[in-house]
């Protein structure tokens, strides 16, 4: 995923909580098995999405996000307010911006014959600064991508397969948000802070809001909220996020999108020689699309003001053939 940890990768509320009831099939129960390199090993063979839809698959669950789906999405929308989930782009270096956007502006008003203006820009997207998609030819396991592509076929030029430009359709689907620093009656949630399966459960039995097929899950741990309160910290190594049980949860539940405000797991991720865990078993073995460090805050307030957890989100990344992801704008509309 990241600069500093891609390399690991390859080797290897307390608020009013009044969300409607969605129906669903009764749903798969969620073993607590994923603890040891051998018990994941073993999980993968069994559980994994490659072959799934195909051996030249390119979509891994977004194939989940079909025409029926985006048409119950659709009707989410009630009131036509639509709320953005990225960050601002950082443009200053601090401990979790190690690669600020460039923006450097090559025509302005200053210039009294300009007649317009313009600008360039550069970002090393990946990371835990900004709002990003990761393609699914972002995270090797093994020597392979998803679905069994050699990683060579992610050489200098680009990914030849499983690119961000597999995916520029966009992802439109049902959104709902799990708002875990509310739920836990706190205002965010301190670095280090697991978030395990049986508390998306919980979150499921308090609200009655069921997440299904063909979702996108969006989590809040609130970490632009603390970075308000108290600075910027490296999230690089002592972040709140998902637990390894949470991905048991996302594949029974079907879930083709996962997004969170952080950099998705826990850190440290307190599994053996595995520092990103959740990473690894969605995108590479799932075929999940990830969103790194959305920014939740809006979402947040204009959710538990209407009493309403899920919506139409709407995710367009860039065309670039051959990217590894893209930043993203994720809008949700309720």
């Amino acid at each position: 995923m990241f600069q500093k940890s891609i390399q690991v990768l390859v080797l290897l509320a307390s608020v009013g909580w009044t969300g409607a009831a969605v129906a669903t099939p009764p749903s798969t129960p969620v073993a607590r098995g994923l603890s040891s390199p051998e018990s994941i090993q073993a999980w993968k063979k069994r559980h994994g999405n490659w072959g799934r839809w195909g051996p030249e698959d390119q979509l891994g669950t977004a194939n989940l996000i079909t025409p029926a789906r985006r048409k119950e999405a659709a009707k989410l929308v009630r009131e036509g307010v639509s709320v953005s989930l990225a960050h601002t782009l950082e443009t200053r270096q601090a401990a979790d911006v190690p690669s600020p956007l460039e923006h450097q502006m090559l025509v302005h008003g200053e210039a009294p014959e300009s007649t317009y203006s313009a600008d360039r820009l550069a970002v090393g997207f990946h990371g835990w600064s900004h709002t990003h998609l990761d393609a699914l030819c972002h995270v090797f396991d093994g020597g392979r991508t998803y679905n069994g592509y050699a990683q060579s076929k992610v050489d200098a030029k680009g990914c030849s397969v499983l690119s961000v430009n597999s995916v520029r359709d966009g992802l439109t689907t049902r959104g709902v948000l799990i708002d875990m620093a509310a739920f836990k009656g706190v205002p965010y949630l301190e670095p280090g802070t697991p978030i395990h399966a049986a508390d998306l459960e919980a979150w499921e039995r308090k609200t009655k809001v069921k997440v299904t097929s063909g979702d996108a899950v969006i989590v809040r741990t609130g970490r632009w909220a603390r970075r308000a309160a108290v600075g910027a910290w490296d999230v690089s190594s002592h972040s709140p996020g998902l637990h390894l049980s949470s991905v048991e949860w996302f594949a029974a539940r079907g879930v083709a999108v996962v997004a969170t405000d952080v950099g998705l797991d826990v850190l440290p991720s307190g599994v053996e020689g595995l520092v990103m865990p959740v990473h690894l078993l969605l995108i590479n073995t799932l075929g999940v699309h990830v969103i790194d460090n959305a920014d939740l805050e809006a979402l947040a307030k204009a959710a538990t003001a209407r009493g309403r957890y899920d919506f139409l989100l709407s995710i367009a990344p860039l065309a670039i053939e051959g990217g590894t992801g893209s930043p993203v704008n994720p809008i949700a509309t309720f």
